[in-house]
């Protein structure tokens, strides 16, 4: 169990923002941070992980890591953080990049080739795709068999392919080594396929908790799907109207009334669902 209640002042683009946290986890949980930039999903790792201050109070398995009187330094907390930028050690090849966390030669075997690397244990980060680097980084901090896993967005800067490779290895390694992730997402895809709950911050607190279903599926009655995009265009073709929507790097269009011609704005928020078979478009 992760007890969590914690305060920060923070300095964000609109100026001030308290970071206030109180929250539980039960060990083994997957959990994914989502929210807006700035709304201090970071932060909350990088003080869990010891690598920023905060007032108030984290116990973890009835040990304390941070209370008015004790902050447990970072080697000590039993913890694994995976970085966007990989921080691997330029000068070492892969093999001696997980070494140097723990002395461990056969774990390190191991991690290497569940994600496909072992072939290239000899070679350098700078040598490395970055779908490679990030394993490589997933792997270091895997060494210590850690009781939670940190992940800042790791994934962000992959392409589809890499993407979902990394997203199903993250999900075994995670269930074989029984550990606690929280992990740091925009994409609703992937939260919904790893996390089994999802907390949603906004101005440094937390505004919805609950599972992927819950917060991520918002069909109501008989819709059979629902998503939010951005309305890209509106082109008259013939009689009919086509509405051109981004829904995440997906472009999408859709056949729209004379009336919704009208009453829609390129730009905003809309929100795309079915009824009946029959494509329906909202703004939001």
């Amino acid at each position: 169990m992760i007890n969590l209640n914690i305060k920060k002042e923070l300095h964000g683009s609109n100026g001030k923002m308290n970071l206030d946290i109180n929250l539980s986890l039960e060990n083994q949980e997957f959990v994914a941070l989502s929210g807006i930039s700035g709304s201090g999903k970071t932060t909350i790792l990088r003080i869990l992980a010891g690598l920023e201050e905060a007032s108030g109070k984290i116990v973890v398995d009835n040990q304390i890591w941070l209370d008015e009187k004790i902050s447990m330094p970072i080697q000590k907390r039993n913890i694994g953080f995976v970085f966007q930028d990989y921080a691997l050690f330029p000068n070492l090849n892969i093999f001696d990049n997980l070494l140097y966390v723990k002395k461990d030669k056969e774990l390190a075997k191991y991690l290497l080739n569940v994600t496909d690397l072992y072939e290239l244990k000899n070679r350098h980060p700078d040598s490395l795709s970055g779908g490679q680097k990030q394993r490589v980084s997933l792997c270091r901090a895997l060494m210590k068999k850690p009781k939670i896993l940190l992940m800042d967005e790791p994934l962000s800067a992959l392409d589809p392919n890499m993407r979902n490779k990394l997203q199903n290895e993250i999900l075994t390694l995670h269930k074989e080594f029984k550990t606690t992730t929280i992990m740091i997402s925009h994409d609703p895809s992937e939260i919904y396929k790893l996390a089994s709950r999802v907390l949603v911050l906004s101005n440094g607190k937390i505004t919805n908790d609950g599972t992927p279903k819950e917060i991520l599926l918002k069909t109501q009655g008989s819709q059979k799907f629902s998503f939010e995009g951005e309305l890209l265009d509106i082109i008259k073709v013939d009689v009919i109207y086509i509405a051109i929507v981004a829904i995440g790097q997906q472009i999408v269009e859709i056949v729209i009334s004379n009336n919704e011609a009208k009453n829609l704005i390129v730009g905003q928020k809309v929100n795309v669902s079915t009824k009946a078979f029959t494509p329906i478009i909202k703004a939001i």
